[in-house]
């Protein structure tokens, strides 16, 4: 395999961060390739989209978490190199000639991501991961041109590397694994920004103990418990954060939004930028793509506002200005219950396909590890003294009693007037008591009929 490598700067760079404390920059393709229009359209996207609403300090971008994720690859390869080179080739040791190339996917993992993320791939069939890797290999970016310093097929490779089809597991699974430098950076970092402190962990004892093998990364036994700690850290943030009922009724408000601005498009009654309106003729090009970011999606929304079409208007105002839906609790047995819901919305003036919606936010923290689970290969190892690899349920009682576990809910969102009649007329009070008859303590509930007694 050839040795990759750049030209190395005169002077280092270090950028400040309020995670890693300094981000260091020695070869000059990691500065170019930072300094591309592509990279830097990174500022203008937030990591964590609607969440934003629930906890205000969570406007981080992706482009800080890009270059966090590059900065735990680099300082995991300096472990390796330093810890575990390899001595003779089949060793199952680290390969430094790979060290370029895994700092690389590392800084550009996310590159493809495009505003509200996944909402937006959803309603427009997008994908971010082969966006990304399009970027990347595509001859007319700023990108491409700035990794082809290194070797003119070292774009492809690093794509590669993010789609998962690399050759060497240990680089792959640097950046894409159940414990890698993405998880670790975008939890320490998605926790310190929403100020919360479910998604701290040790993450420098983690970096102590880390170390590859032949099938990828493990860990040693000495470093179980920190291991254990960040799974935990990751189940506590998506049960607190990543899932919080206000956060997920805005996602339903906005692709509820986007959804209708693609059928009132389609009428020919919508004021829309050009690079937006390339998506909602579903005729645009990876250029037109790069164009998009939150700003430019919040400015239709503002111009939206003042749609002629009603519910447009209103749930752009609703995402704009922070106004949910109120939500509750569902599970098997009340589903029944949402037809005869949606029709009492319905009668109260909304239309329930724009103002009602269920939402899931199962989490299966460990379950993804089971030998035939849909990650399998992707189990955490711990490697013991002798050199042989436990999965990390085997030897730790806290992370077994995660496994296979269902955390989460799903909810029913509508509008929160049903809840509250205070500012209507009083001829819709008997529809609002009849729709509050089914809901307590936030969760839908059956009213149970009295048994008639035989005299």
């Amino acid at each position: 395999m050839p040795r990759f490598q750049s030209k190395k700067l005169e002077k280092e760079v270090v950028l400040r961060d309020p995670v890693h404390e300094y981000i260091h920059i020695e070869d000059k393709v990691i500065l170019d390739v930072l300094k591309t229009k592509e990279f830097q359209r990174m500022r203008r996207i937030k990591q964590l989209g609607p969440i934003s609403y629930v906890f205000p300090g969570a406007t981080h971008t992706r482009f800080e978490h890009n270059l966090g994720v590059y900065e735990l690859t680099r300082r995991i390869c300096n472990i390796f190199d330093k810890k575990y080179r390899s001595q003779s080739p089949g060793d199952g040791l680290w390969n430094p000639d790979n060290r370029l190339l895994v700092e690389c996917a590392g800084l550009l993992h996310d590159v493809g991501h495009g505003p509200y993320s996944h909402t937006f791939e959803h309603l427009f069939g997008t994908n971010h991961e082969k966006l990304g890797q399009k970027i990347i290999t595509d001859p007319n970016t700023e990108i491409n041109h700035a990794l082809k310093q290194v070797a003119p097929n070292f774009p492809e490779l690093v794509a590669s590397v993010i789609a998962k089809t690399y050759s060497n597991p240990q680089v792959v699974k640097m950046i894409s694994s159940q414990a890698d430098a993405d998880r670790m950076d975008y939890l320490e970092r998605d926790a310190y920004f929403t100020g919360v402190t479910y998604g701290e962990f040790d993450l420098s004892r983690i970096l102590r103990e880390i170390r590859p093998f032949s099938g990828g990364i493990c860990f040693t036994s000495d470093g179980m418990h920190a291991v254990e700690d960040y799974i935990v850290a990751r189940y506590q943030m998506y049960q607190q954060v990543y899932f919080h009922r206000v956060g997920r009724s805005m996602e339903v408000i906005l692709r509820h939004l986007l959804k209708r601005a693609k059928l009132v498009y389609k009428e020919g009654q919508l004021e829309v930028t050009p690079s937006l309106a390339k998506f909602l003729d579903d005729n645009w090009t990876l250029d037109d793509y790069l164009k998009l970011d939150d700003g430019v999606m919040e400015s239709n929304f503002s111009m939206w506002t003042n749609s002629a079409d009603p519910i447009l208007a209103d749930l752009s105002v609703r995402y704009l200005y922070r106004k949910p839906f109120a939500s509750v609790k569902i599970n098997k047995e009340t589903q029944n219950l949402l037809p005869k819901l949606r029709n009492l919305i319905k009668q109260a003036g909304f239309d329930p396909e724009y103002y009602t919606d269920t939402n899931s936010a199962f989490d299966e923290p460990y379950d993804a590890y089971k030998p035939t689970g849909k990650n399998a290969n992707s189990q955490i190892e711990i490697m013991q003294d002798d050199g042989n690899l436990i999965e990390l349920s085997q030897l730790s009682p806290l992370i077994r009693a995660l496994n296979g576990t269902m955390q989460g809910d799903e909810r029913f969102f509508f509008p929160k007037m049903m809840l509250s009649n205070d500012d209507e007329p009083q001829i819709f009070d008997p529809l609002y008591q009849e729709f509050q008859k089914y809901v307590k303590n936030g969760e839908l509930r059956y009213i149970r009929r009295p048994k008639k007694t035989e005299k």
